[in-house]
């Protein structure tokens, strides 16, 4: 067996079993029941925007680390983390622990970047796409199977809420293995770079080159042997920031990606809690088995994305990107004003869908125009500019600080602030329209 080829069963085995958490589905219904002293209200005020405030955080620090140790130590730390965190709901009562839960899971969702990254630092090229097909692919199975093993565990009560982190806390073990199992990397992408920065700077600033967006770069010249550079890498961040954030094309999308981002992450931080609004009696609890629907329908969308004719799309990408995210808008209000649980969880899964969807042309067409060891790096701006949104509404809207709304009026704003992105997409659009008919006089 080829050694890129055990590599990526061994990191697609680590990222299943990382994702088979099936007591997610139902963690409001666990914080809030009889096993701890915590009502509904404080989980949404006072624990929920923790985990926001850790994400945010801890993502510059795990990117720069990650990067820094060169991926393994930070897969194995969040295996150990995973298994700390669920130590922590298992065995703890207090409020102060469960706050400790949600650093932990601040960390254990921003590490995610080590096990998305490690691939590219241990295959050729050649192998890129296959690969990340195989890495997203055990990402999505695991929630898939988690959200549906949720689902029939509970409905024919096989286990109750509390017993399904069992399950969770059994799989952060077998992720740990596989994680230790991992071959070590040599080369990072920037502190440990097999590329000259200085090269690179004098690449960029050539005049000859053009259009800086076609930027290659012949590895042959500039390949070194992978040593630690803090300044090199320093170098390295500041040439891709400025080369990818120069271009308009880049700009457009990724600031599509980083507020749809930030308002998917809210919708679905708290969609639990809406729920038990709506269904007080908790008669119809299905929330693995919408979570399940949402995550087949979000791969296939993601599926169908990659083979859209995407010169059309380029035609049509601001009015696509403003009736999507009305469309979306629309979808959060319908959930927000419903009295059927039922419809709030058709709503949920068909916006979830577009979400998908559109965030994979956004990182597709963002792709396109960096070069190619750059996307990791844009990546985690994207989402860190996405998170510091979702701080700042976590805090206005949610916390005890700011405007402290309840949950349905939460997502009635939440359902506002998409149909104003999609207005300001839409504007944009007519006025680039009715630019070029005034530059063509």
């Amino acid at each position: 067996m080829q050694l890129w080829v055990k590599t990526s069963l061994l990191l697609c085995a680590y990222g299943f079993f990382r994702e088979l958490r099936p007591s997610e589905p139902f963690v409001v219904e666990f914080l809030s029941g009889e096993w701890r002293n915590i009502t509904v209200d404080q989980v949404y005020r006072e624990i929920y925007p923790w985990g926001t405030y850790s994400y945010l955080s801890l993502l510059i620090l795990v990117f720069l680390i990650t990067d820094m140790l060169r991926y393994k130590p930070i897969i194995i730390m969040s295996a150990l983390v995973g298994i700390v965190l669920w130590s922590l709901l298992l065995w703890t009562t207090s409020i102060q622990a469960i706050i400790c839960v949600q650093i932990c899971y601040g960390f254990f969702m921003a590490s995610e970047v080590a096990y998305l990254c490690f691939i590219y630092a241990k295959v050729d090229k050649e192998q890129y796409q296959i690969v990340t097909g195989q890495t997203r692919s055990a990402i999505l199975a695991g929630r898939f199977l988690s959200a549906v093993l949720a689902q029939l565990l509970y409905s024919y009560s096989v286990m109750n809420v509390r017993e399904l982190n069992y399950i969770s806390f059994g799989s952060q073990f077998v992720s740990l293995a596989f994680g230790l199992a991992l071959p070590p990397v040599g080369a990072s992408l920037y502190f440990y770079s097999t590329v000259d920065s200085r090269k690179v700077l004098a690449v960029r600033n050539d005049p000859k080159l053009g259009n800086q967006t076609e930027l290659k770069i012949d590895n042959t010249d500039v390949e070194l042997e992978p040593r630690f550079s803090c300044h090199g890498a320093l170098q390295l961040f500041w040439i891709h920031f400025k080369m990818s954030y120069s271009n308009k094309i880049v700009i457009q999308w990724s600031f599509w990606w980083a507020l749809a981002m930030c308002g998917f992450l809210q919708v679905q931080s708290y969609v639990q809690l809406l729920w038990q609004q709506i269904d007080q009696d908790k008669e119809n609890v299905y929330n693995g088995a919408a979570e399940g629907i949402l995550t087949l329908s979000g791969a296939l969308s993601a599926f169908a994305a990659g083979y859209l004719n995407s010169k059309q799309f380029a035609r049509w990408d601001l009015w696509i990107l403003s009736g999507c995210s009305i469309l979306e808008g629309g979808l959060i209000l319908w959930s927000a004003l419903t009295d059927n649980v039922w419809i709030a969880y058709v709503m949920y899964i068909l916006f979830g869908t577009v979400y998908y969807f559109m965030i994979t042309m956004a990182s597709a067409s963002v792709a396109k125009q960096l070069h190619d060891d750059s996307f990791a790096f844009i990546f985690g701006i994207n989402t860190l500019v996405a998170l510091v949104f979702q701080t700042i509404l976590t805090v206005v809207l949610v916390s005890e600080q700011g405007f402290q709304l309840n949950q349905r009026t939460h997502y009635q704003v939440l359902s506002g602030y998409f149909i104003v992105l999609g207005v300001i997409y839409a504007t944009t659009s007519v006025v680039q329209i009715v630019y070029n008919k005034i530059k063509m006089r």
